[in-house]
């Protein structure tokens, strides 16, 4: 998949032609609409397949044309010549534009806080169109995609504290950390979604309790005068309204949603996502550690082990949506996008964070599952026959293609994969979801990979995209990376800003947009887009090992989350497969503290889990398609 090989964006699945011109045999079946070949995601993996790809070593490929289905000819039949993508993506990114993409993403950050603060504060978010701030819609408790995530405590401003400080804010973090403590409370008759108010506001409190306390300062001077833990304070506070969420389950898996003054509702849903539900472990055991209390760490590992427990028997895979008190699947779509993106992703940082082996026991059998069923298309990246792979939504029992639509979601995944050293992968997919987002100008909540057309139109800022392209840069350190990170940055510079601030598209094709800047987009999608431009930031140049969670919040990996006092009592319930039961839940007076040596200087399973050196994979980038 080379950078100056043909990289068109008609996204046609005609005929495939390869580097001569002539078209390639069909790989799919030809009785689509209108007589089209299909790709070969269309038909199951080829027996054995997955097991060839478990037993492969990292390919270093040879120089030239990859092959006749890569991504230039899978998705498309017109090109550019090979000098033009030579000269755009080849050379070294110049440092002047290096700086002025810096501080290009500095000041989108800027522009979207500063007026979030000024029209929108104290409210959750800024409607960046009308200059107004929103708030959880009290007039219709139904209206879940606004309540869910807005509980009436300053989001967008909980939210933002580790990204100001990443960029060097100390004065505006100082201040924005008073005023959280001064202005929030959590004592409010809001109902919200606990993975919401789990990974965008406990996750936030607990990233810049961490900054202001660490005593090497490596962003600067962020401490706070008199600081006595107040963010842990608040951390716990809203911790123990969740709580009641992972009451009366009899499969220990929690209730979606929880008012933070009365409990669990009456008229409360049975179902959950996967991810919802099984996506609380960073956070909380995070919270557990620091507190030297077990109970948070201990309802947060059951709900994932019950989840674990309920995978099916013969391919190993969840479903997206389940009922918590009988444990049936009612959703049995598996796949990388919503419901179950952020269960796989905390698989393994659970693990990264807190070495307990049962975690990347669970994710690794979760990515072989993944491998084997998921995973359509040629066994190499950039070589043999076939198309190129990709991860397609399927029956959780059967393995059964479900639909042909991926989401935007999805585009975590890459950056996951170089976590753990699948980088030729990463590369791959991570260039699929860059061809459709050329394509747009921004990436649709769903595209159809069959129909070659958008199933959702809107696209609400998300991170996802960036986040990988910066994980693979930092992995490779190729400068094609930051080209693509460039052509972001010009895309929401162009399409979504607005009067205050920058608007979700409502529309990708007709650019037309909704009244709302979503708090992801300042702790995360800025977040990211900054970093992958600031070599000398002290993420990449303190020497401490940093872990982001899913909602982009910065912990540093430390000896300190690495002790585990209570780590025989989780045992008690025995391994990853008898996780239903309820078991024993220590109280923190039975804990006795035990000075566990750390792992925190330890590559995780260095044969997997160590990041690639650059060397192996540039050549690797050099194959990659390139793209205008």
């Amino acid at each position: 998949m080379g950078f100056y090989q043909r990289f068109p964006l008609s996204f046609g699945f005609q005929r495939l032609r390869g580097p001569d011109g002539l078209a390639s045999p069909a790989s799919g079946p030809a009785d689509r609409p209108g007589g089209l070949s299909g790709p070969s995601w269309l038909q199951p993996p080829a027996p054995g397949a997955a097991e060839g790809r478990r037993r492969r070593a990292p390919r270093r490929p040879g120089q030239g044309v990859c092959g006749p289905a890569h991504w230039g000819y899978v998705l498309g039949g017109r090109g550019r010549g090979r000098d033009e993508y030579e000269k755009r993506y080849s050379s070294a990114f110049p440092p002047q534009l290096r700086a002025q993409m810096r501080d290009l993403a500095r000041g989108m950050f800027v522009f979207g806080y500063d007026n979030y603060m000024a029209h929108a504060f104290p409210q959750d978010e800024l409607n960046p169109i009308h200059c107004r701030g929103r708030g959880p819609d009290r007039g219709d408790p139904s209206n879940l995609n606004i309540n869910d995530v807005l509980g009436n405590y300053s989001l967008t401003l909980v939210d933002a504290l580790d990204t100001l400080a990443i960029m060097g804010n100390s004065s505006e973090f100082q201040k924005a950390v008073k005023l959280v403590i001064n202005t929030v409370s959590f004592d409010k008759d809001s109902t919200v979604q606990v993975f919401e108010a789990t990974i965008r506001v406990l996750g936030s409190l607990l990233s810049a309790h961490r900054i202001i306390t660490d005593s090497k300062q490596p962003f600067g001077d962020m401490t706070i005068k008199d600081y006595d833990n107040e963010l842990l304070h608040m951390a716990h506070d809203l911790a123990v309204r969740l709580l009641p969420a992972f009451e009366n389950t009899k499969t220990g898996i929690p209730y979606p949603r929880v008012n933070l003054k009365t409990g669990v509702p009456p008229d409360s849903n049975n179902e959950t996502c996967t991810a919802g539900a099984g996506s609380l472990l960073v956070e909380f055991g995070i919270l557990s550690r620091l507190l030297g209390d077990s109970t948070f760490e201990w309802v947060a590992r059951r709900a994932v082990k019950a989840l674990w427990s309920l995978r099916s028997s013969d391919t190993g895979l969840l479903g997206n949506v389940v009922n918590i008190q009988t444990g049936h699947w009612v959703g049995k779509q598996s796949g990388l996008g919503a419901g179950l993106d952020s269960f796989y992703e905390y698989l393994l940082k659970s693990y990264i964070l807190f070495g307990e082996k049962e975690d990347l026991e669970m994710f690794n059998a979760a990515y072989q599952s993944i491998q084997n069923y998921l995973r359509r298309g040629r066994e190499a990246c950039n070589e043999g026959e076939g198309d190129p792979p990709l991860y397609v939504n399927v029956n959780m029992f059967s393995g059964q293609l479900m639909n042909t639509w991926i989401d935007s979601l999805q585009a975590f995944f890459p950056g996951l994969q170089v976590l753990i050293g699948d980088v030729e992968d990463a590369i791959c997919l991570h260039a699929f979801y860059y061809a459709i987002w050329k394509r747009y100008g921004a990436l649709p909540e769903r595209y159809n990979w069959q129909l070659q057309a958008p199933d959702v139109l809107f696209y609400p800022l998300r991170p996802e995209l960036v986040e990988s392209t910066y994980l693979l840069y930092q992995a490779t350190k190729n400068p094609f990376y930051l080209h693509v990170g460039m052509d972001i940055l010009q895309s929401l510079e162009k399409y979504t800003k607005v009067k205050c601030g920058y608007a979700t598209l409502h529309h990708v094709i007709d650019k037309s947009k909704e009244d709302r800047m979503e708090s992801f987009f300042l702790s995360e999608t800025c977040k990211y887009l900054y970093l992958l431009f600031d070599e000398e930031n002290p993420v990449h140049k303190s020497g401490t090992r940093y872990m982001f969670t899913t909602e982009g919040h910065i912990i540093s990996v430390d000896e300190h989350l690495r002790e585990s006092p209570w780590k025989e009592f989780f045992s008690e319930e025995g391994g990853p497969d008898q996780v239903g039961k309820s078991g024993h839940r220590p109280k923190p007076q039975e804990l006795n503290v035990i000075n566990s040596s750390s792992n925190c200087n330890r590559v995780p399973d260095e044969r997997r889990y160590a990041l690639p050196l650059k060397s192996i994979y540039m050549r690797q980038i050099d194959q990659m398609v390139g793209l205008i």
